[in-house]
């Protein structure tokens, strides 16, 4: 099973560290970088699930339009691209259902998957998936199953979709980041920093090995000609910026080899009744 997720923010959203929420001041280059990849999917007859941030359905209703016309599978990405772990719970809800109704007033249709800016909801804030069942999300892909700079729920288990038993009474369908083991340590490969970093045979060697394959894609990622954001630290700034040049070229021979399906068209397929079953009271 391979998933083919994009997260649609402009190159000015990996900045998690100013807090600079001003980002009318940004160059726009959110349309050209969605454009090419809704286009790639076309071409190969893909279909995908787009996670948008509330603030580009607002700001730039078009993209969400395109990719809606372009019968991919909607999800919602936060309203403004912060970190969950900085929300008290009533800051979580009003930044989600402001960005579920921006998405919603361009779709027509209710919005049921999430995920979360930076995997950012760990043992700590998983409040937050109460949450959201309380608002009316049936679906999340915000679970990194390991430890991550942002989040992470190291025991977690296997990397595959599993339900969710909230601490409120709530079941989640929860499509979880994949990952390889090796020994203790958790490689991710599949998306973002990581797929631009790694060369393609050993994306393509993880990839096969995999029998739940989540991958997670930005405009951004395929945009060697995007500005640079100076005050990002070191680590970032790597992370950000590494394999710009090669990335969609790299990005098109995966959607080649590999056989992509969407988050809805996977929980259609999925015989639910034989999944895991976490119960988070117990975390």
């Amino acid at each position: 099973m391979n998933i083919l997720t994009f997260d649609i923010e402009d190159w000015y959203n990996c900045d998690f560290i100013s807090r600079d929420f001003n980002w009318d001041k940004y160059d726009v280059r959110i349309y050209e970088g969605t454009e090419r990849i809704l286009k790639s999917l076309e071409e190969k007859k893909i279909k995908g699930t787009f996670f948008c941030l509330g603030w580009i359905a607002e700001k730039h209703p078009k993209v969400v339009q395109w990719i809606h016309e372009a019968g991919h599978e909607i999800g919602c990405h936060s309203y403004k691209h912060e970190l969950l772990f900085r929300f008290n719970p009533d800051e979580f809800k009003e930044d989600t259902i402001r960005a579920k109704d921006a998405i919603q007033n361009i779709t027509g249709e209710d919005v049921k998957l999430y995920r979360a800016p930076g995997f950012s909801i760990k043992k700590e804030n998983q409040w937050a998936l109460e949450v959201l069942a309380e608002i009316g999300f049936t679906h999340d892909a915000s679970i990194f199953p390991a430890i991550h700079d942002y989040g992470g729920f190291p025991d977690f288990g296997i990397a595959e979709p599993v339900y969710l038993k909230l601490r409120n009474g709530a079941i989640l369908k929860e499509f979880p980041m994949s990952v390889h083991k090796l020994g203790s340590y958790s490689l991710v490969f599949s998306g973002g920093g990581f797929f631009r970093l790694f060369p393609y045979p050993l994306i393509n060697f993880l990839s096969n090995k995999a029998n739940y394959l989540m991958t997670y894609f930005h405009p951004r990622d395929f945009d060697a000609e995007q500005p640079i954001l100076e005050n990002l630290p070191f680590n970032r700034k790597f992370k950000s910026y590494v394999g710009l040049k090669s990335a969609f070229s790299k990005y098109i021979k995966y959607i080649d080899d590999f056989s992509f399906i969407s988050i809805d068209k996977a929980d259609s397929l999925i015989d639910w009744e034989q999944s895991r079953i976490i119960d988070l009271n117990t975390f």
